[in-house]
């Protein structure tokens, strides 16, 4: 290999020192001088440079901390011009995160502003300082996403750049087969095909969730969006009668049987379960039903018992306050928020206490088959697959594309 190399390399070199020593012989003809031609275009002056725009469109954002002043020069509005500006109500009432898209001469004068309100209207701003509002023109398109479960149904989402609306509706849809406080484990995976709201391009908000699948702990559970609820491919309705857990998100602090209590010191039954939670944390009805109690309960604080269908009650105590309106003989439905987590009555901490009662008898919730609502009705089942078949051909889409990724990792 050695030899090799030193024989090339000397070819090389030989065929350098050969270039380099070259001499045109004697007998060589001179070659004619080239000539280059060169053709004389009249050029119109008016149109040797490209003019300037007589105005450009910006989009900024609003961010924490900005003056109206600093944001307005950001959208390249001259001083005189912003200084009009800043004196207009609807300008001060703009919130950080709001996006405003102007349209500004060259020269720095804002012939047109114009932004979304929290009410879904499209504020417009013309030259003279005037306001108008009119509703805005959404478009609405589908997007497909999927993430793997890492540490947290919300990490994956953000990792994956779910929206937290999104997630939350997930958690919701799967809530009565999946317990997301105890039941998620790491590589549980899941699809969600979602509604994305754009205004002149730009995403502006998620819209509903139309189908779904999540595997968790290796099993995969399917859901579909039709009227007002989500259902199997099948039909099947995703709803149980009640939900796992009156909270969305929260971790379980004392779970159902006996246990040393925190208080008196001594072993006693714990006939509900406790979930840790920050004081304001919302409440929800895990079932449909009637408010049977609303009020102070001893060592319950403020407390909610609500009786639903047969005889199923249901309580929540050590309450902050409740929701607004709730009293006895109030009908709520299922995902209602009835309170609010709090630390009354006999609390050590911030935590939100709940029993599930069959016939005045407590009963671990995690433990009593919850059943379903009612299935798609047989007359409407035609419509619901038709509609529902292209969702979940998406869903194999785009399972058979994560699947293909993963195994090329």
């Amino acid at each position: 290999m050695g030899r090799t190399a030193a024989v090339v390399f000397l070819a090389i070199s030989g065929a350098v020192a050969a270039f380099a020593t070259i001499a045109p012989a004697p007998e060589a003809v001179a070659l004619p001088q080239r000539t280059a031609l060169v053709e004389a275009l009249p050029i119109d002056p008016d149109d040797a440079l490209v003019p300037s725009p007589a105005s450009y469109i910006r989009e900024e954002q609003l961010q924490r901390g900005d003056t109206i002043g600093a944001f307005l020069g950001r959208l390249g509005i001259a001083e005189p011009h912003a200084a009009r500006l800043i004196k207009l109500p609807v300008l001060r009432s703009l919130r950080p995160g709001t996006h405003v898209s102007a349209v500004v001469s060259a020269e720095g004068m804002p012939l047109s502003l114009s932004f979304l309100n929290g009410r879904d209207s499209l504020i417009e701003i013309t030259p003279d300082g005037r306001a108008a509002e009119r509703r805005a023109a959404f478009e609405t398109h589908l997007v497909m996403k999927s993430s793997v479960i890492r540490s947290s149904l919300f990490a994956a989402a953000d990792t994956a750049g779910i929206p937290d609306s999104v997630a939350m509706q997930l958690a919701d849809v799967f809530s009565g087969d999946v317990d997301f406080h105890r039941d998620l484990r790491k590589d549980d995976r899941f699809i969600v095909v979602y509604e994305m709201h754009t205004l002149l391009g730009r995403p502006v908000r998620a819209g509903r969730v139309l189908a779904a699948e999540f595997v968790n702990q290796g099993r995969a559970y399917r859901a579909v969006h039709f009227g007002s609820g989500y259902y199997t491919p099948e039909g099947k309705n995703l709803r149980k009668a009640f939900l796992r857990s009156p909270l969305e998100f929260s971790r379980v602090t004392s779970g159902f049987g006996m246990r040393r209590h925190p208080l008196v010191r001594t072993w006693k039954a714990h006939k509900g379960i406790d979930y840790g939670a920050p004081t304001g944390t919302r409440v929800r009805a895990v079932g449909d039903g009637v408010v049977e109690f609303a009020g102070l309960k001893g060592g319950y604080g403020k407390v909610v018992i609500l009786r639903h269908q047969g005889r199923t009650t249901t309580l929540y105590a050590h309450l902050s306050r409740f929701a607004g309106g709730l009293h006895r003989g109030k009908r709520v439905e299922q995902n209602d928020t009835i309170g609010f987590v709090g630390q009354t009555g006999w609390a050590t901490g911030p935590h939100l206490h709940y029993e599930f009662r069959i016939a005045g008898e407590a009963r671990n919730p995690f433990s009593v088959a919850m059943p379903a609502a009612l299935p798609v009705p047989a007359q409407q089942l035609p419509a619901f697959l038709e509609h529902a078949e292209p969702l979940v051909a998406r869903l194999e889409l785009l399972a058979n594309i994560t699947s293909l990724a993963q195994a090329a990792e």
